[in-house]
């Protein structure tokens, strides 16, 4: 079973690989493509929204609970690897670089929330919090990797992140099943099991504390380097440490807490953290203080992640666990291409400063709703 597990948690790490890798070379393409702050924001929302259009595709055909799910990530990890590899060695401008990076999103969407079910499924409820910290920190310490060679060429990086990735489809092809404790394949197809989750009380408050944590993510770990950069701290290493080393422990804090304490009071603490650092961050901004205080940051914010994924995972249909994240990543990611274009709008305005001010919502919505989940 632990060795499941692991690979499970490998074929994750492999397989997204692709995801962040555009954000470590952005800046080397603003130079070389001449391209504007906003039009390079495309790179990375891109993916984004790809990832939402293949989400609500495998939500509607239910695929994560129909297709065997070793063989949907690996062939979705190999697709996401193609279109990155394409990308690396032929394109030199936006106009192809924007649709391969909302295919590769596409792709991604058979890669994450797949992993997600696959786990759960080697996993009993009563250690399903670690599991998911596990699976989750180590995604979160693989996504910040690229940055530590973001001074690479870039076509180095991406071409490198695209192998990764399909040594993840390899993996996964020879070491991933299914395992007992989640229903396989057995579904039939139901398109409108996503509106009657909903529907349900439990599961509605969890995709609502998710969506209020997931307005907050991405769009941190997307700007983090700008903010630092405004704050004349060092990047890269600093983007590792903060968001991966620290995040990576987060996960694994976050999963025991969930197993240990219940999952509403462990998103709750966690949602709490993060949302205090989005509120206190103008204060540091500048100071000696700034890199612990983003590693606290960089812990919290990815924390409640796997405890929001253990959670829907015990309250939705036992038939339908898969579609049920695949939905739930879908609303999810939706979110954060809205957040990640409107902090740099807002940062034009105020400043770095205080553009994660409007990630303070987030988490409060989040707690509120997973505190109610309690009552």
């Amino acid at each position: 079973m632990l060795i499941r597990r692991a690979a499970i948690a490998l074929v994750q790490v492999l397989g997204l690989a692709v995801w962040f890798s555009m954000s470590a070379v952005v800046p080397s393409l603003r130079v070389e493509w001449g391209i504007s702050a906003g039009a390079a924001v495309w790179l990375t929302a891109s993916v984004q929204l790809g990832f939402v259009v293949g989400a609500v595709g495998a939500t509607v055909l239910n695929l994560a609970d129909r297709v065997r799910p070793h063989l949907l990530i690996a062939c979705c990890a190999a697709a996401g690897a193609a279109f990155t590899l394409v990308l690396g060695l032929f394109v030199d401008g936006l106009a192809a670089a924007i649709p391969l990076r909302f295919l590769t999103g596409v792709a991604l969407a058979g890669v994450y929330p797949v992993g997600m079910k696959l786990m759960a499924s080697w996993s009993e409820t009563r250690t399903r919090g670690r599991a998911l910290g596990v699976l989750i920190g180590a995604l979160t310490l693989g996504s910040a990797l690229p940055h530590v060679f973001g001074q690479l060429p870039w076509r180095e990086v991406l071409v490198a992140a695209a192998l990764i990735a399909f040594l993840g489809a390899v993996v996964a092809l020879l070491f991933v099943r299914p395992g007992p404790y989640v229903s396989g394949t057995t579904a039939q197809l139901n398109p409108r099991y996503a509106v009657q989750m909903f529907r349900e009380r439990k599961p509605r408050l969890v995709n609502l504390g998710y969506f209020g944590h997931m307005w907050e993510l991405y769009a941190l770990w997307t700007w983090l380097p700008t903010f630092l950069l405004s704050s004349r701290e060092p990047v890269g290493l600093t983007v590792f440490l903060t968001m991966g080393v620290a995040g990576f422990v987060g996960c694994l804090v976050g999963g025991w807490a969930a197993d240990r304490f219940g999952r509403a009071p462990a998103a709750v603490g966690a949602l709490t953290v993060s949302g205090l650092c989005c509120l206190l961050s103008p204060l540091v901004w500048g100071t000696p203080l700034l890199i612990a205080f983003c590693a606290v940051w960089g812990a919290s914010v990815i924390a409640d992640s796997g405890v929001f994924s253990a959670s829907l995972s015990e309250v939705a249909d036992p038939r339908y666990v898969g579609t049920a994240l695949t939905a739930l990543t879908a609303v999810g990611f939706g979110l954060t291409v809205v957040s990640i274009q409107l902090v740099p709008l807002l940062a034009e305005v105020v400043t770095w400063r205080y553009a994660f001010l409007l990630l303070v919502p987030g988490p409060v919505i989040g707690a509120l709703a997973m505190l109610r989940t309690r009552s």
